[in-house]
């Protein structure tokens, strides 16, 4: 699968370094123009491009930006791509938002307005980055460590859901996007390594 990767931060790159081991294909991209992930390019094995080029590029769209970094996204070269929403909302970094400190909206409902988008699955938030190296693989058990995922779209979610399972976790569909608040930081699942069955039982038990 080609994945293209708006943003070069640490999450971005745990996933890419464990997808390209695993034989998929990645390009990164950020704000600041393909020169400055030469770097990254040469340890990884990956390509860099524009934003523009790792998004015809991808069969799926990693976004892993600050939050407050998203209004200024090609919305109209994104709208149709299968997204996959890494963010978190921190306020201390990403100021306070009214929506979001009300319950009014979760964060990937919010991707979603600004880009005018049904294809957006909400997947890799809730886990460390450190932990992707250990590619589902859970200390003290032969089970897989399961990550949740949420969308509005069936096909966009089997779509992410099969990356995520080629990469060596097991995964939990947590619903819709409106759901998908249950795995946002701060909740009891965020970046906690649980096989399919716990992790199944935590989101249900999970309250605002």
């Amino acid at each position: 699968m080609k994945i293209g990767m708006i943003g070069s931060g640490m999450i971005a790159r745990a996933v890419a370094e464990l997808a390209l081991k695993k034989g998929h294909e990645i390009m990164f991209s950020n704000s600041r123009g393909p020169e400055t992930i030469f770097t990254l390019r040469r340890t990884l094995g990956c390509q860099a491009g524009t934003v523009q080029a790792a998004i015809e590029f991808g069969d799926v769209i990693m976004i892993a930006i600050p939050l407050f970094a998203c209004s200024q996204l090609p919305a109209h070269l994104l709208k149709d791509k299968t997204l996959i929403d890494a963010n978190n909302y921190y306020p201390e970094r990403d100021g306070h938002i009214h929506e979001l400190d009300s319950h009014a909206m979760t964060t990937s409902e919010m991707l979603a307005k600004i880009i005018g988008t049904s294809h957006i699955v909400k997947a890799f938030n809730a886990i460390a980055a450190t932990d992707v190296h250990r590619a589902g693989k859970l200390d003290g058990s032969d089970k897989l460590r399961s990550l949740p995922v949420a969308g509005d779209n069936e096909t966009d979610k089997k779509k992410v859901a099969e990356f995520i399972r080629s990469l060596g976790f097991s995964v939990v569909d947590a619903g819709t996007l409106k759901d998908s608040w249950r795995f946002e930081a701060g909740t009891p699942v965020y970046c906690v390594p649980l096989d399919a069955d716990s992790l199944k039982e935590q989101l249900v038990r999970t309250s605002r």
